[in-house]
């Protein structure tokens, strides 16, 4: 971070110390998600609630606060949302703020986490808060029902600068950010890959030049692919907001700019120089921005640099002959690697029912190479992580018709050189 951006935040700190808690209105809210690609913590008995709680991350323990839905379902897949502090604020402040007011909106479909910044800031030093999100985004899936294609961040500030690094460093984990009146400030390791993008910004912000945010925006553009432009923003002295969506992204990776008469805040209110949650526009839009993503892996692919989005089930046949395994007539498993990255790979199998009669369950066999360990498994139950393991069907894609298929994906740690060997299916 340079001199200035520090001295930049510094004056942020000053007005962010003037806010209170911020009171918000229960709205109308998201039904419930539909299937969804899930994680390990999915049908387990879950051991985190909510609450502040911490967890050791490079080395140091870190502090975080966790909000799970009050009636929660286990076999449920929720979406999950990171919310981050501005300079001198904290993870309190955010959960007490409703996480920037999208909890009262989200009618227990979601899960919420708040992160501590070190000396309430996002300094990222060595990545180390990026790891920090890795290790909490690992935590959670693998204890409660995730729908791994359903990420989100947001932030307001170095909250902001923040949420713009996670989108930068892990665009195939992420579904989309959403930055408040943020600068780049907390380092951008990557930034070629498409992510959604929602920008927020003052045009009169005196602490964080607007300048800073359509920098930020105009990197996804670039990289979703849009129609580059110069949004319309509105005049000093109308109290208004002006919200455009890009034209000519990339279908599934839309970018969106929001301008606002005002200063830096995450909470403006059009017709007012006041900010409040309960009347604020900044809560509903951003809501709305991303539960429009549906419960599908977005159409990239560029290899992850985390644990990748798993894909949805699909009745698309197998390509190519199976390696092996299954008697003619009955049904056959077939492997693909999806993805890898320095330490694990992503893999797939597809079952197929290559008989002329429904299959009414299948199980599947295969053999991991030495120093593979399967992380997490989606569309069938498995037994054994290493070695020889066996997958049986999920309770969803166990009846195959005749010529139908079926898959089920897994992320496992190790090299991707050698794929698993024996691969048998089984049937009844």
């Amino acid at each position: 971070m340079t001199i200035a951006a520090a001295a930049l935040l510094v004056v942020a700190a000053a007005g962010v110390a003037l806010r209170g808690g911020f009171g918000a209105t229960a709205l109308a809210a998201e039904s419930d998600m539909v299937a969804a690609a899930t994680t390990a913590g999915c049908g387990k008995t879950p051991t985190l609630t909510s609450g502040t709680r911490t967890i050791q991350s490079s080395g140091q323990s870190r502090s975080y606060i966790l909000n799970i839905p009050g009636n929660y379902d286990r076999n449920h897949p929720y979406r999950l949302i990171f919310g981050l502090h501005w300079l001198n604020g904290t993870a309190a402040n955010v959960a007490s703020d409703g996480y920037y007011g999208l909890q009262p909106l989200s009618n227990n479909s979601t899960i919420f986490v708040a992160p501590q910044g070190i000396n309430n800031g996002w300094a990222n030093t060595n990545g180390q808060d990026l790891t920090l999100v890795d290790d909490l985004t690992k935590l959670i899936e693998g204890d409660l029902c995730v729908d791994t294609t359903q990420l989100f961040a947001l932030g307001w500030s170095y909250g902001g600068a923040m949420s713009y690094a996670i989108a930068c460093a892990r665009p195939t984990v992420f579904r989309a950010v959403t930055v408040f009146s943020g600068a780049n400030l907390s380092g951008c390791s990557g930034g070629t890959q498409p992510v959604a993008y929602f920008g927020i910004h003052g045009i009169h912000d005196s602490v964080l030049n607007i300048s800073n945010g359509r920098t930020l925006r105009d990197t996804f553009v670039r990289n979703n692919g849009c129609t580059p432009q110069n949004p319309p923003e509105p005049q000093q002295g109308s109290l208004t907001h002006i919200t455009t969506a890009y034209a000519g992204c990339r279908p599934g990776y839309p970018v969106q700019w929001a301008a606002f008469d005002g200063d830096h805040t995450p909470d403006p209110v059009d017709g007012s120089t006041s900010t409040t949650w309960s009347r604020t526009w900044t809560s509903g839009e951003v809501w709305k921005f991303f539960t429009q993503f549906q419960s599908t892996t977005p159409p990239t692919t560029t290899p992850p640099t985390t644990t990748p989005p798993t894909p949805p089930p699909t009745t698309a046949p197998p390509t190519t002959p199976p390696p092996g395994g299954g008697q003619p007539g009955t049904c056959t498993a077939t492997y693909r690697a999806v993805n890898s990255w320095p330490g694990g790979f992503q893999g797939e199998v597809t079952v197929a029912n290559n008989g002329s009669t429904t299959l009414n369950g299948w199980t599947v066999r295969m053999t991991l190479a030495s120093g593979q360990t399967i992380s997490s498994l989606w569309n069938g139950t498995n037994t054994g992580t290493t070695g020889e393991v066996t997958v049986k069907n999920a309770a969803y894609n166990g009846t195959l018709a005749a010529n139908a298929s079926t898959t089920f994906g897994f992320t496992a740690t190790g090299s991707s050189a050698t794929p698993p060997s024996n691969i048998s299916c089984t049937s009844p």
